[in-house]
């Protein structure tokens, strides 16, 4: 798991059946990442396949309700408004509280950092992260969209996704991070298969060529997967013989996740 995150590719093309300002205003938003942390609207217009005065409407209006704000010279970045949104999302969701002594615990057990991940959408968003006295550092930050087709962590949660959600997901084109990564629909399909027979999933190199990821689901009512627990370590320091002790410690983590929450929401 690396701080990579998917920077959607578009064209003109890409948005034939998806024309409407909120569908523009949303693919906006979804072009910022780690190495775009300001858009010029002739980029903006550029990736939506408009002229540049229909994608300054779209940027001035993200501007005037907050999700955007117009830096002089460099063009327009993130506001106010989408931090507050990923406060209340992860407010709302209402897994922190459950699973921060969880993923204490599983970092203590494995020595190693551990996320926990959702997915809404086409996309996975990190919750929580708890890091570990360890070489590696997680770059995640809580609130950030993580690739929905590579990681331990995004892999987890895509795997349990219902057939029509998988099939739109998939009809998308795939990021390639690592020689590793999955971006063939049927391929993906077949990993995804194989990982929901198991009951976890394990990447090497997927997202990241030094990392290592094993994620596990959280199942909440109905049977439903609500979330993922995920852990990282670099993968050079754990060798194959040593990757079911940390599988074993990851499920019992998410094992115990998921009575916690389904029994939060019999209650």
């Amino acid at each position: 798991m690396s701080g990579i995150t998917p920077r959607e590719a578009g064209s003109s093309q890409g948005y034939r059946g998806r024309n409407s300002t909120a569908d523009r205003a949303l693919d906006i938003l979804l072009m910022f990442d780690d190495d775009q942390l300001a858009l010029p609207a002739t980029e903006v217009a550029k990736h939506l396949g408009v002229a540049r005065s229909t994608a300054y409407r779209y940027l001035q209006s993200l501007t005037s309700n907050g999700f955007l704000e117009e830096s002089e010279g460099s063009g327009f970045r993130l506001g106010p408004r989408v931090l507050d949104l990923a406060r209340l999302a992860r407010k709302g969701v209402g897994l922190s509280d459950l699973a921060r002594p969880v993923m204490r615990d599983l970092v203590e057990r494995t020595g190693m950092p551990v996320l926990l991940t959702r997915r809404t959408g086409a996309a996975v968003v990190c919750l929580e992260r708890e890091e570990a006295n360890t070489a590696l550092r997680l770059s995640y930050e809580r609130g950030q969209v993580l690739s929905v087709n590579a990681g331990a962590a995004a892999l987890a949660l895509l795997a349990w996704a219902p057939e029509a959600e998988l099939d739109a997901l998939l009809a998308a084109p795939l990021p390639r991070y690592t020689d590793a990564t999955h971006t063939e629909p049927g391929e993906l399909r077949a990993h995804l298969a194989v990982i929901r027979e198991q009951g976890y999933a394990v990447g090497r190199g997927e997202l990241d060529p030094d990392v290592l990821g094993i994620g596990a689901p959280v199942f909440g009512e109905s049977g439903t997967v609500t979330a993922a627990i995920s852990l990282a370590a670099l993968s050079h320091r754990v060798p194959d013989r040593d990757v079911p002790r940390y599988v074993k410690a990851v499920r019992e983590a998410a094992d115990d996740l998921s009575a916690q929450v389904t029994r939060m929401s019999v209650a």
